[in-house]
Order: C-alpha cells, then sequence, then structure tokens
C-alpha cells in the first residue's frame, strides 16, 4: 500500500502538475486524513496549517485538493439544504476512495473507528451508482443522500446505537424528513429487529449486502 500510495501522489500529482513543495503536499493530505468526514473550508485548512508555521493561500489549497481528487485519491462532497434545494457554497466534506491509502497516510488508530465506518457507506454508496450528498436540516446533518435513477436514500451512520440519546439523535434526524424515500441508520452493532418508526436499521454488513 505504501508503494502504491508514493506512486499515485509522485507519478499523478507532483510530476503531472510539477509540483515542488511536496512537504506542504504531504501535510495537507495528512491533514485530510485526520479529518475524513469533518466538515471545513479552505480557509479553515489554510488556519490550521499557519499553525503548524506552513504558509499557503486559500487558492492554492483549493488548487491541491482539486489535483487529489483528479488523482482519484480523495472525494469532495457537497452539502446539500434538504428544505431549501440547494447547494451551500462552502464547506465541504472529504472522504477517501480507498480507505487502505487513508490509513497509509495516518495510520489505523482506533479512536478513528467512526470516521472509517462513516468513509466505507460513502464508499459503498459510489460504488452503487449513487451521487451523494451531505444532507443539511435545519442546524442539523443527515450524513448522506444519495441520488440515483430518479430516486433517493438517506443514510445515517453511527459507530454503535447504545444509548438513548445516540438512538433519538440518529432516527430523529431523519425522521423530520418529511418525504417518503428509504431512510436507513447504519452501525457496527450487530442487531437484527423492527425499523424504528419505519426507519430500517442496518449492521454495516447487511448494508454493503443488501443497499444495491
Amino acid at each position: 500500500m505504501k508503494s502504491i500510495y508514493s506512486t499515485i501522489v509522485y507519478r499523478d500529482v507532483v510530476s503531472r502538475y510539477a509540483l515542488r513543495n511536496t512537504d506542504f503536499l504531504e501535510r495537507l493530505l495528512l491533514f485530510l486524513a485526520d479529518n475524513v468526514g469533518s466538515i471545513f473550508s479552505a480557509k479553515g485548512i489554510s488556519d490550521y496549517l499557519k499553525s503548524q508555521r506552513v504558509t499557503l493561500g486559500v487558492n492554492q489549497i483549493l488548487t491541491y485538493i482539486d489535483h487529489f481528487a483528479n488523482a482519484f485519491i480523495i472525494s469532495c462532497v457537497d452539502r446539500y439544504d434538504i428544505v431549501g434545494k440547494r447547494i451551500f457554497e462552502v464547506g465541504n466534506k472529504y472522504y477517501f476512495e480507498n480507505l487502505g491509502i487513508r490509513n497509509v497516510i495516518t495510520g489505523f488508530k482506533l479512536q478513528d473507528q467512526g470516521k472509517i465506518l462513516e468513509n466505507i457507506v460513502y464508499n459503498h454508496l459510489l460504488y452503487q451508482g449513487y451521487k451523494v450528498s451531505v444532507g443539511v436540516l435545519e442546524k442539523q446533518e443527515v450524513d448522506f443522500i444519495g441520488e440515483r435513477e430518479g430516486e433517493k436514500v438517506y443514510v445515517q451512520v453511527a459507530l454503535q446505537l447504545n444509548d438513548e440519546t445516540t438512538i433519538q439523535r440518529e432516527f430523529g434526524n431523519l425522521l423530520k424528513i418529511e418525504d417518503n424515500y428509504p431512510k436507513i441508520v447504519v452501525s457496527q452493532d450487530l442487531f437484527h429487529g423492527n425499523t424504528y418508526e419505519g426507519i430500517q436499521y442496518l449492521g454495516i454488513r447487511d448494508f454493503l449486502m443488501k443497499v444495491r
């Protein structure tokens, strides 16, 4: 995996675009790997890098991120206002197209299980031909909206549903959506039972097998 990572970064990004600042390139990839599924902007990345004594303009950061996307290292996911039916202009999320590459960059850490699970669900929706966005409903968030052939599916991701507060939050966000498209909560738990007020629950293995 390390060889594949090096080949992609140095052949498909550094050589292709004649980049010189490879140190910054790797710092930026590390930041993206550490913050999979987080909402942030190029300015936020720039401010973080300044705290690390690395100075680079917002436009340059956006250019580097475009290079990563063109090399199929990351995917940029827009946020979609479910009520207003519009795409937000700022505050995207980023996911890695290959989690092995992501783990080479940042290492496989126990505390990253939630991020990895979310990335797996995103990739599966993508592989099944869905156009994926992040849903925004008032001040709350729906992890993914998948659209394909005029149909939609809404998906929430939670590492575990081990207390009532988590259950209310994850299912409650979906209950507020006023349409009849399928709504699913995915977690790492192994549980088989009825729906929660009509919202389907799937463990990650069942989700990967059933959502096609």
